[in-house]
């Protein structure tokens, strides 16, 4: 009987570790890969490895009847891939840096002060990122914003210039078309403008 217990305390330990992962997961920072692993900036690629696998295996869908797991599941795996991939990482790590940079000079610290050690910095470390984060986010957005109007300008362009085109053309072709027609119309002129001087000349 105490067996039973143990084993369903022991269960019910482990969804409430579950649970709470998976929580922590879909409440990181998505921008911010380390965030998401609950890593610091700098580790290695091994403890990148081991990190992701030991959270995955908590999480996994397979393993907890947590309705919100498969999301969780997805966002950790794409941090990995983040982090696992050289030029994405090291993007990260330069907003990282720039983070540290600007919250060092804002206080008015030196490099080697031992406060940057302190959970306090560390804290503020990663809101400062987070800023940063968000201001390149919104920088690149606006980019592919802007691109697309230019394009979308570029094809109003393109597309009235070639119904301008299509309308000369249009025009070009109807002229041509009504060429005959202008010529029996202008000898029909000239044969009537005859006629009238041959009679005036027969009745003078």
């Amino acid at each position: 009987m105490s067996e039973n217990i143990d084993s369903i305390l022991q269960q019910e330990d482990k969804e409430h570790s579950r649970d709470v992962e998976i929580e922590r997961i879909l409440g990181a920072f998505q921008l911010d890969a380390y965030s998401v692993l609950a890593l610091q900036p700098g580790c290695n690629t091994e403890v990148i490895k081991q990190t992701y696998r030991k959270k995955s295996l908590l999480i996994h869908p397979d393993k907890t009847k947590n309705t919100r797991a498969p999301d969780a599941f997805d966002k950790l795996k794409k941090a990995e891939k983040v982090l696992q991939d050289d030029k994405s990482r090291e993007r990260l790590d330069s907003v990282y840096a720039d983070a540290r940079t600007v919250l060092i000079r804002e206080k008015k610290w030196t490099i080697h002060d031992e406060r940057l050690k302190g959970e306090e910095f560390l804290s503020e470390w990663k809101e400062k990122t987070k800023d940063l984060l968000i201001e390149r986010e919104l920088r690149k957005r606006l980019a592919v914003k802007a691109k697309m109007e230019e394009e979308g300008r570029m094809k109003r362009k393109l597309e009235e210039e070639q119904e301008e085109r299509m309308k000369a053309r249009l025009e070009q072709k109807a002229w041509e078309d009504g060429r005959d027609t202008r010529v029996g119309n202008w000898r029909e002129f000239k044969k009537k403008g005859g006629d009238k001087k041959k009679k005036r000349k027969l009745l003078g």
